[in-house]
């Protein structure tokens, strides 16, 4: 860029139509001590222009009128074009208008040609060449600044982003822990239901083993063995009862800690569905019948040891809701790659007031209050066909019995194993 030590030498252009201007002006720098001027002249606009464009003089000297053009656009486009060196008008007159546009257009100072002596001019030069380099430190300054700025503003913009992804993962560890104690508290909920439900369901069955138990000890005589065997089937059945209000427990409380997983196994539904109903024959009451017929392909892909915890909830909610002698259908269809299991009882049927609420843990209808359960069979059942992405609905009438139709997605075996 230009030079701007005042001590050394000094180029400056002298834009002007008029020689005796050129003449002048060398001569009035001439007699300035203790500076070294080096001046130049273009008289002519176009090359004036070109020239300064090239910014390898130091200061410069921009008549009012050029020819035919004026200095003041020669200022402004040489301001627009980044020319940092300070540019002074010269004028024939003192014009407050022409110093105002003079001052608007960039020029550094104003001279009235024939009016200012050689002090005139080193003093307008010197400060200008001052002003010039001032302004140059005010831009690195400014440039300095205005890097830091951005530099800051991204910093800012990164320690922004870092904190509302800190925030955002506290909002998610808080979510997830709030969660955590409502599962903790529904757990803690659950397990003291239990505790109150236990402890009346535990109750009968105790005492019937406890009386049963105290009589077969006095049927020692032959012929007292058909009051032995009624006193021990006693005691087998509320064995069985006290069984399936634990594994009630340990089931739901296996689903509310997560640990319960769906694994697909080849199996054949049809001989896994045969072996419960013949399980079940064994909690049949007197005169109950189960009745099984199977639809489609038998081969199949689905969880074995859910699809037979459902299959054994559904058919001794059956035994247990139905009468002496009433028949118990249980039906397995598969088409389309879906399985359908329906088990069908005529028993004492859900009242219709309350059948929204039957998936409900711990809900017991009114009409089965004197019927030993947990209330938790369903809730199991749904949650497990849930973790096999199926569906269960019912549907019943009081006293006249109730079916359930469960629908579980599941491929054929030998779709499965195609390549």
């Amino acid at each position: 860029m230009t030079k701007t030590n005042v001590s050394t030498e000094i180029k400056i252009l002298l834009v002007d139509d008029d020689e005796d201007d050129f003449v002048l002006t060398r001569d009035t720098l001439s007699e300035i001590p203790d500076k070294k001027y080096i001046l130049e002249w273009e008289p002519n606009y176009e090359k004036a222009r070109e020239i300064i464009s090239r910014s390898i003089h130091d200061v410069y000297l921009v008549d009012f009128q050029i020819g035919a053009f004026s200095g003041l656009d020669l200022i402004m486009e040489a301001q627009q074009h980044g020319i940092t060196a300070p540019l002074i008008l010269l004028t024939g007159k003192s014009d407050l208008e022409i110093d105002e546009r003079a001052l608007q257009v960039g020029a550094s100072d104003y001279l009235v040609k024939g009016t200012f002596g050689l002090f005139d001019l080193e003093r307008s030069i010197r400060y200008s060449l001052e002003h010039a380099k001032n302004l140059a430190e005010i831009r690195k300054l400014n440039t300095t600044l205005e890097k830091r700025v951005e530099q800051r503003t991204r910093d800012l913009a990164m320690a922004l982003q870092e904190l509302e992804q800190t925030n955002e993962n506290l909002r998610k560890a808080e979510k997830e822990i709030l969660k955590t104690l409502e599962k903790e508290r529904e757990l803690n909920a659950l397990k003291s239901r239990f505790v109150t439900m236990a402890s009346h369901e535990f109750r009968t069955p105790l005492s019937t083993i406890l009386s049963s138990a105290s009589l077969i000890a006095k049927y020692n005589n032959p012929g007292d063995e058909d009051n032995r065997f009624r006193h021990i089937g006693r005691i087998k059945s509320a064995v069985n009862n006290l069984t399936a209000i634990l594994n009630d427990f340990l089931s739901i409380s296996k689903l509310e800690e997560g640990k319960v997983e769906c694994n697909p196994v080849p199996l054949n539904i049809e001989e896994l569905t045969s072996e419960v109903t013949e399980e079940m024959q064994a909690l049949v009451k007197e005169g109950q019948t189960i009745h099984y017929v199977h639809k489609g392909s038998a081969e199949i892909m689905l969880d074995k040891n859910l699809t037979r915890n459902i299959l054994i909830n559904l058919i001794s909610n059956a035994i247990k809701y139905s009468k002496e002698g009433k028949s118990i259908e249980v039906r397995t269809d598969f088409q389309n790659a879906n399985l359908e299991i329906e088990v069908e009882d005529h028993g004492i049927g859900i009242p219709e007031s309350e059948q929204g609420h039957l998936f409900t843990r711990f809900f017991r209808a009114q009409n089965a209050s004197n019927i030993q359960g947990t209330g938790l069979g369903l809730t199991i059942v749904k949650r497990y066909i849930d973790l096999m992405q199926g569906s269960i609905a019912f549907k019943s009438q009081e006293n006249y019995g109730t079916v359930f139709s469960v629908k579980i997605p599941a491929p054929a075996l030998s779709l499965h194993n195609t390549p």
